[in-house]
């Protein structure tokens, strides 16, 4: 197959791409003194819960920015009671629920149960899986290490793992870090998602992407992945020494407060409260034992976290963490490098208010009703999530539940319509049709799949 036609317009594209990369890197290498601030009171919309988890009154480095305001009729209360509504009569089992505004929580908070079958509270440490929210971590990751100077934007992904291949051979050598990052390694989309949930190996799948139908050149059209994408693991072990989940764990979860987070199965199974995912069955839902099969891919789909972790996530990556995530970082973290117009097409609100789509370095980024959205989604048997930022707003929401029901998704688009003042849709009133895996409960025992199961439907983000 040829995949090199047009090589000089798209490799001048590319290069362009990459000096950007570049001038962002040094830019987050060469800060000025940032000024540390204690975060100031909260006003009457961002007043913290009761039994909300309060690590964030203690002071911490922040920035101080002139951000408009919430709209007037923001109110929290009102998204909790529509919360609260989601999981009465188990419309969904368990829902988590993260806020954040001006670098403070707002609502940290968890709604339902953890399992049907053994009925406990969510609250906000309640462990969910996060699915394909794990890229933003992998992004970040990497982000750190250019950062340092461990690694370059433009590293070559074979300087790193020598042996690996591509059908092209000279493909294979142009890989890069941010090609890895943002889905440009040439691939025709979910490449061997399949093989996956049919549980074969990691290390398997990737030797046999030496044998996938390349679709162009790394670096010149997106193709979503999950198993060439968690190559960013390899490459962190090889260029720092330590396991992609170690360094996570040192670089990321200690040092932002993210107590309850954790990386894989052995990590979900290990905390203290966790949600249990849920598929339909007759008469209901049915809880499952998490499948292990995406938990291979660390990058890709590893990270477990709870409301309270994701209200520290929202706030370092909305730039109130400037001690661990530098805003010349994040700035590049969040800057499109591939256009995706397919996810205009997506959701209800999606095909409403995106206008624009793109991805950058593990994040979407959107163009929602005028306003720069700073996105992920994720899905794996049982789980769903969600989160959000709106940088000129200065706001972050997360949103994970156990079941795949996609109802909860509405609560999104109706929190950023009423942040920015729009006029209200009735988005959690929408039908949704949900075909993904459903079971009787008869063959929900743990470990087991349904048959019939859909694979690419069950893959680490539909979204």
């Amino acid at each position: 197959m040829k995949v090199n036609a047009n090589g000089r317009s798209r490799n001048t594209w590319r290069l362009g791409t990459l000096a950007f990369l570049l001038t962002l890197t040094l830019g987050s290498t060469a800060q000025t003194t940032l000024r540390w601030e204690t975060p100031q009171t909260a006003t009457s919309h961002t007043a913290t819960p009761l039994g909300v988890h309060t690590a964030t009154a203690v002071a911490r480095p922040t920035t101080i920015r002139n951000t408009p305001p919430l709209a007037a009729d923001f109110d929290v209360r009102q998204f909790e009671a529509m919360a609260q509504q989601l999981v009465a009569d188990q419309r969904v089992p368990g829902l988590a629920m993260a806020i954040v505004h001006n670098g403070r929580v707002l609502s940290a908070r968890g709604f339902g149960i953890t399992d049907v079958s053994a009925a406990q509270p969510v609250d906000s440490h309640t462990v969910f899986r996060l699915a394909s929210l794990s890229k933003g971590f992998a992004g970040t990751m990497a982000g750190l290490l250019v950062n340092d100077g461990t690694l370059r934007w433009d590293s070559r992904l074979t300087d790193y793992l020598p042996n690996f291949q591509l059908a092209d051979p000279y493909a294979a050598r142009q890989i890069t870090v941010a090609d890895l990052l943002s889905h440009r390694v040439g691939l025709i989309h979910n490449t061997y998602d399949r093989d996956l949930e049919h549980h074969v190996d990691y290390r398997t799948l990737t030797q046999k992407l030496a044998y996938a139908p390349l679709r162009c050149q790394p670096g010149t059209c997106y193709g979503y992945q999950n198993i060439a994408f968690s190559l960013i693991g390899d490459i962190v072990f090889a260029a720092t020494g330590d396991f992609y989940s170690q360094e996570v764990q040192r670089r990321l979860f200690k040092p932002l407060g993210m107590n309850d987070a954790s990386l894989g199965l052995e990590g979900i199974q290990a905390s203290p409260r966790w949600a249990r995912p849920h598929v339909r069955a007759r008469g209901g839902w049915a809880s499952l034992m998490p499948k292990a099969t995406y938990y291979q891919l660390p990058p890709a789909a590893g990270v477990n976290a709870s409301a309270s972790d994701m209200a520290q996530w929202l706030i370092a990556q909305t730039g109130h963490r400037p001690d661990v995530l530098p805003a010349p970082l994040l700035a590049t973290l969040h800057q499109p490098l591939v256009d995706t117009p397919s996810e205009r097409r997506g959701s209800a609100w999606r095909r409403e208010r995106v206008s624009s789509a793109g991805y950058a370095l593990g994040w979407r980024a959107y163009d929602y009703a005028g306003h720069r959205l700073v996105f992920h989604g994720g899905a794996v048997q049982g789980y769903r999530g969600l989160i959000a930022m709106l940088p000129d707003r200065d706001l972050g929401i997360a949103l994970l539940w156990n079941s795949e029901s996609a109802l909860p998704s509405g609560l999104l688009p109706t929190i950023l319509d009423r942040a920015i003042g729009l006029p209200a849709q009735r988005w959690l009133d929408v039908e949704f049709d949900d075909p993904t895996l459903y079971v009787d409960a008869a063959q929900s025992r743990p470990g087991t799949d349904p048959p019939g199961s859909n694979a690419s439907a069950a893959s680490a983000s539909p979204y």
